[in-house]
């Protein structure tokens, strides 16, 4: 059961009450207005049940309308991100700017804008919707996407790449990797990528059907994505991941990330 079931049956639930004491409880106080100031108390006690349903009703009411319809947070649990987003980022997603979407249903209501190549995106994955997945997006519908010798090609059109360095990171925690680091442009977005000299890749070519989009993580060897398992159905979309609230310093053994707080994601 995902979370925002579990939000969904408490907001149910707490308001069910409080709505019945309401309805039921309430008037039948009433009679007791004219009676003695001993029977009014006794009366006028609420039961524990909905004396606690009052009290967190409205906040999970504001909760669930914030996560639902604006803004969730989320983690990052892998390094398929880098350098973009560290393991340990905690960042926030913008839940409407893709569409308001029903929660539970996912059923998109209100249209927004599209994805733009080159949006970090969090979306619920394909083959296990129960499981979330953040990666880049690459190509929108109907774009031909080529990926060859490493380097990335839309419609024919090779993605410009600038050499930045060298990038240094564990990969899973066991293995010590010295990636080369790029700066890659996606039409208007300027993001960083890696990419392993020492890991070799085969070339691929996909075309993307409309409702659907390619999505890449940043570490270019080391990211399930769409090269590997497909396309993101529009449905599946949830939101685009726009800033770094919290970060711990997992590969350090622990502590918080000063500098990372507070870092939009581009």
């Amino acid at each position: 059961m995902d979370f925002a079931l579990i939000l969904f049956t408490a907001l149910v639930v707490t308001g069910g009450i409080w709505l019945i004491d309401r309805l039921v409880r309430r008037p039948q106080l009433e009679p007791a207005q004219s009676s003695g100031s001993d029977e009014l108390t006794a009366a006028r006690k609420e039961p524990w049940l909905v004396e606690y349903a009052k009290a967190f009703f409205p906040v999970i009411l504001l909760v669930f309308v914030l996560r639902s319809f604006i803004v969730e947070p989320f983690r990052i649990p892998s390094g398929s991100m880098l350098p973009s987003l560290q393991v340990g980022d905690f960042i926030l997603v913008n839940k409407f700017i893709y569409g308001l979407r029903l929660p539970i249903i996912n059923k998109k209501v209100i249209e927004m804008s599209l994805p733009e190549r080159g949006d970090v995106m969090v979306f619920r994955f394909p083959h296990d919707e129960s499981i979330n997945f953040i990666k880049r997006v690459v190509g929108l519908p109907g774009d031909k996407i080529e990926y060859r010798n490493k380097q990335l090609y839309i419609n024919g059109a090779q993605m410009r790449t600038e050499r930045v360095g060298d990038y240094p990171f564990e990969e899973a925690g066991r293995r010590h990797i010295v990636a080369n680091q790029f700066m890659e442009v996606l039409g208007d977005a300027k993001h960083d990528i890696l990419n392993d000299p020492g890991k070799r890749t085969t070339s691929m070519s996909f075309t993307v059907p409309e409702g659907h989009y390619f999505v890449m993580g940043d570490n270019r060897d080391y990211s399930n994505d769409s090269r590997f398992w497909g396309f993101v159905p529009e449905r599946n979309i949830i939101g685009r991941a726009f800033f770094i609230w919290f970060s711990w310093n997992v590969s350090s053994g622990g502590g918080i990330d000063w500098e990372r707080i507070g870092n939009t994601i581009r």
